[in-house]
């Protein structure tokens, strides 16, 4: 019950009211102050009773109750841990299945935040059977002729009958009483849609739209709330050419995991093996048959019979560690919304250009969906605008360049790039008389090819070839969530890199220096960054969390005349911290800094699972790199440009609770997948 002033009054004699009507009402201000009083006691003792369950108590009861059942808050990296109030209000619930498989994929889908599935390798021991009690897969020799068994011995789900390892899991054994394996995927599965394949010539493609093999992967299903355990279908595995043939229904069509536009009534889609015949590509191994089409999902290759109609439109997921570059991800907080005019890319030959001079003065340039277009347009901004060219959200559209991009600008005019994947060509921005340009050059989440173009074993064409050429004075560059190769900047501007990747394609390349290659490039920032290649600036004003995987020499010992594989001109000002450099660079102050000491510099390398652009673990740090690299991060996370997915974080989130659900005398391993 609620009281205020007029309830209490009410309560009273009407003799009392009365007079105290009749005196000014100063018993009915007292009743009101006294009123308020009691709706604060009310208040609390409502709260204090809300207080005994973790869904309607205050913020700072959540660690009490927590404490009541020996909670131990996680780092807040996955959507799921976030909150602790939500993880202790689950924790109950879980512990009551503590020590079985579902409980345990289950937290190490919540506290990570990737992919698990979770195996108990007793299951797969070969044994002798008691007749009376037959156990499946248990025993007998592998059927040679059963190729989806074979396909998966040595994954998650294996299902051939196993001899027992005496060897741990931490030590890459497997098939023992106790190990309890628990596989995870840090890689997603991304799609692409309504992508330009890629043509080789008029019966042979590519799914990637520039020209490269490509693993083509499933798209994963949900999970339902009443699976026990995760299954193929539900996690981000790579397709191989025995599952698609086996299953062609089951992956290709509009809402599947690929799927061909376009394609006639009748036409028969097979599975095949569409490697290259000789070196240079010009003979695939297989030549479909008439009414047919061959898909070969390893190299993310397609042959047809009779020439298909151009543009030829796919759909098809790929993997990928982190939303860096172009691709189809929500971009829609980094776009300008308030700029207008906008004018959309047609179709047709020249609508890049027509677009983009549409915009000259001011507006932006929107490509509507992931198709190619190739075009080598040109950028000429008016004095004081600004100037957006970008991809629609949840797109990735590629512009297909046959030379330099040429980009002009008068003063105070500001250019931005959004979404775009450039290839053919690098983004040159010219000088004019006076050697003066646009004030701003801003990428946002773009690629410029390293090396320019690819091969198609996915090898860059122009190993170390530019992608940003700045010959303008007073130009600031920023750079953010970008793929680039290697930056021609001029010394009189600054360059600004956040969650990037620069590749000049080797660690004796130069990644960075001036137009020419050699001299100083403009001022760098850069925070959460992996360069690969030389470094040549003016003065590093501050780099944080960054790996410069740069070498002295090429192998051959042929190298600019450089003293050092990474090199500032100024040194009393600026500041390295918690970044990987070689330990000869001449830099400014260090601090925490890797390598430490020369005794270290063999040792504390960055190693990658994968340097070439394109791969799904591109620039991601190899588990066995360092300890002092893979959580030498101000916050303890791993340097480089996959700093902010904290796997490190994310990991010790998962052995901490495995250390509470594990039944005891079980030995549980991490296992990755990717």
């Amino acid at each position: 019950m609620t009281l205020d002033g007029a309830a209490l009054l009410q309560l009273l004699p009407a003799i009392y009211r009365l007079r105290d009507a009749d005196q000014g009402g100063a018993l009915a201000r007292l009743l009101d102050v006294l009123a308020e009083q009691v709706q604060v006691l009310q208040e609390d003792l409502a709260q204090l009773y809300d207080d005994q369950f973790i869904e309607t108590c205050a913020d700072w009861v959540v660690p009490y109750i927590g404490d009541l059942i020996g909670y131990r808050q996680l780092n807040g990296v996955a959507a799921t841990v976030s909150s602790p109030r939500a993880e202790v209000a689950n924790t109950i619930n879980l512990r009551r299945g503590k020590g079985t498989v579902t409980v345990l994929e289950r937290l190490a889908r919540d506290v990570t935040g990737w992919d698990a599935h979770v195996v108990e390798y007793f299951l797969g021991l070969a044994a002798t059977q008691c007749v009376k009690h037959v156990r499946p897969g248990a025993g007998g020799t592998v059927d040679l002729r059963g190729q989806p068994l074979l396909e998966r011995i040595g994954s998650p789900f294996d299902g051939a009958a196993h001899g027992v390892e005496v060897r741990g899991l931490g030590c890459g054994g497997r098939w023992n009483l106790p190990n309890v394996g628990i596989h995870l995927w840090t890689q997603r599965s991304v799609g692409l849609s309504q992508a330009t394949a890629f043509a080789r010539d008029n019966l042979r493609f590519f799914f990637d739209p520039l020209g490269a093999d490509t693993q083509l992967f499933n798209r994963p299903q949900p999970l339902p709330a009443d699976a026990p355990l995760a299954r193929e279908s539900n996690l981000p595995v790579a397709i191989s050419r025995r599952a698609l043939a086996s299953g062609m229904a089951d992956f290709h069509g509009p809402d599947a995991s690929l799927f061909i536009a376009g394609l006639p009534a009748g036409t028969t889609l097979l599975a095949a093996d569409l490697s290259d015949l000789d070196a240079a590509g010009t003979q695939w191994a297989h030549v479909p048959a008439a009414g047919s089409v061959l898909i070969d999902p390893q190299r993310g290759r397609i042959a047809f019979a009779a020439a298909p109609s151009r543009p030829l439109a796919v759909w098809f997921h790929r993997a990928t560690e982190a939303d860096l570059g172009g691709g189809e991800y929500e971009r829609l907080s980094t776009l300008s919304l308030g700029l207008q005019p906008v004018v959309e890319v047609q179709a047709a030959n020249g609508s890049v250009q027509a677009a983009f001079g549409a915009v000259s003065a001011g507006g932006a340039a929107q490509f509507p969906s992931s198709a190619t277009w190739a075009e080598t347009p040109s950028v000429a901004l008016a004095a004081d605008a600004v100037v957006e060219l970008r991809a629609a959200d949840q797109t990735r559209p590629v512009l297909q360049l046959a030379g330099e991009l040429k980009i002009s600008g008068a003063a105070g005019s500001e250019l931005t790039l959004n979404g775009l994947v450039i290839s053919g060509g690098a983004l040159h921005l010219a000088a004019t008389a006076n050697g003066q340009g646009p004030n701003t050059l801003r990428l946002v989440h773009c690629t410029l090819v390293p090396g320019s173009t690819l091969k198609n074993d996915g090898s860059a064409a122009q190993p170390g070839a530019p992608s940003l050429i700045v010959e303008t004075k007073g130009t600031r560059v920023e750079l953010d969530h970008c793929v680039v190769g290697a930056l021609r900047i001029a010394a009189e501007c600054q360059v600004s890199l956040s969650h990037c990747i620069v590749d000049a394609g080797d660690p004796a390349s130069v990644a960075f220096a001036a137009v020419d290659g050699n001299a100083a490039g403009g001022a760098l920032q850069a925070t959460d960054c992996t360069l690969v290649g030389r470094v040549h600036s003016a003065m590093i004003g501050a780099a944080s969390n960054c790996i410069f995987h740069a070498r002295a020499s090429l192998a051959g010992g042929a190298a600019p005349p450089w003293p050092a594989p990474v090199w500032s001109e100024r040194r009393q000002e600026g500041c390295l911290r918690f970044s990987y450099l070689p330990l000869d660079s001449i830099v400014p102050r260090r601090y925490r800094c890797q390598p430490a000491t020369a005794a270290d510099a063999s040792r504390v390398v960055p190693l990658f699972d994968s340097l070439r652009y394109g791969d799904p673990s591109y620039c991601q740090l190899a588990r066995r790199s360092a300890i002092e690299i893979r959580t030498g991060a101000e916050d303890g996370a791993e340097m480089g440009v996959h700093h902010e997915q904290m796997a490190q974080q994310r990991e010790s989130n998962l052995r901490l609770r495995l250390a509470e659900y594990l039944r005891v005398g079980l030995d549980g391993g991490l296992l990755f997948a990717d």
